[in-house]
């Protein structure tokens, strides 16, 4: 058996998934298995398959006969059982992004347990109808620096309409750039099987980096199930495409967004994972980066230890990512960026007064109103920790209008974090007016893509921790 992720045991899915492959099985074979052991003849290949994507976890009674069939100890399935358990898709809220993070904690350790396991590229239903309806997002104009219009070589021509769609996502937020990004993916998705193999293997790498922009797209706009829908996909084309730094940067994006989803324990087994099943290949950007992935969850799991020893391993990395060191994907990572992560984390261990200098160059920021947005909302937070209240509505005020300009839901959380710590100051005059300032751009404020009826943890109507209980209005068109 491979070796599991160095963040312990693997979970059910993935056990179960080495064991069977161990013995040359296929799902279907498993099923048969089971039946003619448990004289059941009703379960099928699909229930096996959602037990390896952990969409579901079997209980007691098949627990005991997958040890019998598979020859193992009942204790070894039933303890990786309790540990899926925990991370369950309930403890991301309704079934539809909860089922996408299961079934993406499940692929991510199968992957880093064997990086070379046949992880087919297989294209959620969402990425595989029309480009141009079916996504809930409804019809979307496509930018003349998107144009597909002009023929160009298979690869190629996706690879620039990305680097378009990446210098935008700078100046725009994703409620803009999520159609666009998921109509991206769809036509990487109908071109690969139209490829032969040397265009698949163009094609593949560009697969995984649509995959992951749209993700990442999809999350800053509210949608956190299509976002970790994309990550899977994403992870998938990486690791046929051979490609394992890519595919660390996937599983590193997906744990940033657990982690601002309010699931510190699963944004850090997937940092964890991403980091281990990467770093031989990776950059050193790419693994300063990881390192504060690992480093922000464990702090927001209230594991400091484990935090600051995955900032000072970030520290010892190397040279400040620079052009030309890094791949194409991370062309926004830079010293302040890092500095900024350094001071986000900070303050997440209630380490303020450090935080202030680190978070301060990326919050002032021009010309990226949604970095600063974001930055500034943990420097208002680490101003409220040393008690500076006029300090911190003067930086949330500004944050506040970079978050509308941005058009980015994300952008907002940490505001709604500053909203709440300053509910306790709220006769102070800084804060009235700051609160006053909220209820004046109300009508401006981002709103969360949704979907369509049953996706994401959000949906309709849904306080999104990203927007924190500033009351969207109903909005039409």
């Amino acid at each position: 058996m491979a070796s599991p992720p160095p963040d312990g045991p693997l979970l059910f899915g993935p056990l179960l998934t080495q064991l069977r492959l161990a013995r040359g099985w296929s799902q279907r074979r498993i099923a048969a298995e089971l039946c003619a052991a448990a004289g059941i003849p009703t379960l099928s290949r699909h229930e096996v398959s959602r037990w390896e994507r952990q969409v579901r976890v079997p209980g007691d009674f098949w627990l005991r006969w997958l040890a019998v069939v598979l020859a193992v100890p009942v204790e070894l399935l039933a303890d990786a059982a309790t540990r899926a358990r925990r991370l369950a898709p309930s403890a991301t809220g309704p079934t539809g992004a909860g089922r996408s993070r299961a079934a993406l904690l499940a692929l991510a350790q199968r992957w880093c347990a064997d990086p070379h396991a046949p992880l087919l590229v297989t294209a959620p239903g969402r990425f595989a109808g029309p480009s141009r309806s079916g996504s809930g997002y409804g019809p979307v104009p496509t930018p003349p620096i998107l144009s597909a219009d002009v023929p160009r070589p298979p690869g190629r021509a996706y690879a620039v309409d990305l680097a378009g769609l990446r210098r935008l996502d700078d100046l725009a937020g994703g409620v803009d750039l999520a159609p666009i990004g998921t109509d991206r993916l769809r036509r990487a998705v109908r071109a690969l099987p139209r490829s032969g193999p040397a265009g698949r293997r163009r094609l593949l790498p560009v697969l995984a980096e649509s995959a992951q922009l749209a993700g990442w797209l999809a999350a800053d706009a509210g949608d956190p199930a299509g976002a970790l829908d994309a990550y899977r996909l994403g992870l998938r084309a990486a690791a046929a495409a051979g490609e394992p730094a890519l595919a660390g940067h996937v599983l590193g994006s997906a744990s940033h967004l657990l982690a601002g989803a309010g699931d510190p324990e699963g944004a850090l087994l997937l940092a964890r994972t991403a980091y281990a099943g990467s770093r031989r290949w990776a950059s050193a950007g790419l693994r300063a980066l990881l390192l504060h992935r690992v480093a922000f969850a464990a702090a927001l799991a209230e594991r400091p230890d484990t935090a600051a020893q995955a900032l000072l391993a970030a520290d010892r990395v190397g040279p400040a990512p620079a052009a030309g060191r890094e791949p194409g994907w991370l062309y926004w990572l830079d010293a302040a960026e890092l500095a900024a992560m350094t001071g986000r984390t900070l303050v997440a261990l209630g380490r303020p007064r450090r935080a202030e200098a680190l978070l301060g160059g990326a919050a002032r920021e021009s010309g990226r109103p949604r970095r600063a947005a974001v930055y500034g909302g943990w420097l208002a937070r680490a101003y409220l920790q040393l008690g500076e209240v006029e300090l911190a509505c003067e930086t949330a005020g500004t944050a506040l209008v970079d978050a509308v300009r941005a058009g980015s839901p994300r952008a907002l959380a940490q505001l709604a974090e500053v909203r709440r710590g300053l509910a306790a100051h709220r006769r102070a005059p800084a804060v009235r007016r700051h609160m006053a300032l909220v209820t004046a751009a109300r009508p401006y404020l981002p709103r969360p893509l949704s979907p369509g009826p049953g996706r994401g943890r959000y949906g309709r109507g849904g306080a999104h921790p990203d927007t924190g209980g500033y009351r969207m209005p109903d909005r039409t068109g």
